[in-house]
């Protein structure tokens, strides 16, 4: 089933790159271009991954919870890149979000669930306003902030898919060993060596 997943999710991007030659015009491009950003960004996708993977991993009502105010947050981080609002450090932060939120999948972290909110909504500030200040010009803004919550939404729906493998022993390692990744691909992006 993740093997499909990723297939169809990779089929989708790939047929999606002619759509780049029409410079994100009007709202079909911008929506192409707003659900590509999150999906080809690296640092977007581990992070992401991992606040489902923590969502499923924390259970009932985190696995719905969490990946829903990532992407509510993320809009009003969108805005404030629109408007032009700086906010400081945004890749720092994109980057210690694969890691801080890899290191609570793979330490198996169950804080209260006000503070998984807290945690995973401050780190959607810096995603959000990564993807608003990277507006192309010429896309329709409502159509592209369409696109990168939707495109979020998928990857945390492939992190809430694999995380759901918790349930069973076998698969708690397997998730804790995927958070791990997603810790050392954090420590990556902070230092450049990704």
């Amino acid at each position: 089933m993740f093997r499909t997943v990723l297939l169809a999710l990779a089929a989708i991007t790939l047929a999606a790159f002619p759509a780049l030659a029409h410079e994100g015009e009007g709202v079909g491009g911008g929506l192409i271009i707003g659900f590509l950003h999150p999906i080809l960004g690296w640092d977007h996708v581990a992070a992401m991954v991992a606040v489902g993977l923590w969502g499923a991993f924390l259970g009932k009502p985190a696995i719905w919870q969490l990946p829903v105010i990532f992407p509510l947050v993320m809009v009003i981080g969108g805005i404030l890149g629109i408007a032009g609002v700086a906010v400081p450090q945004v890749e720092t932060g994109i980057a210690a979000s694969a890691l801080v939120l890899g290191v609570m999948v793979a330490l198996a972290v169950r804080p209260p669930i006000g503070v998984a909110w807290v945690l995973v909504g401050f780190f959607a500030i810096f995603h959000g306003h990564a993807h608003g200040t990277e507006l192309p010009g010429a896309a329709n803004a409502v159509a592209y902030s369409i696109g990168f919550v939707v495109g979020t939404g998928l990857m945390h729906m492939i992190g809430i898919g694999f995380g759901i493998l918790a349930k069973w022993p076998t698969g708690r390692i397997a998730v804790r060993a995927g958070g791990g990744l997603i810790a050392l691909a954090g420590i990556g992006f902070l230092t450049g060596a990704v």
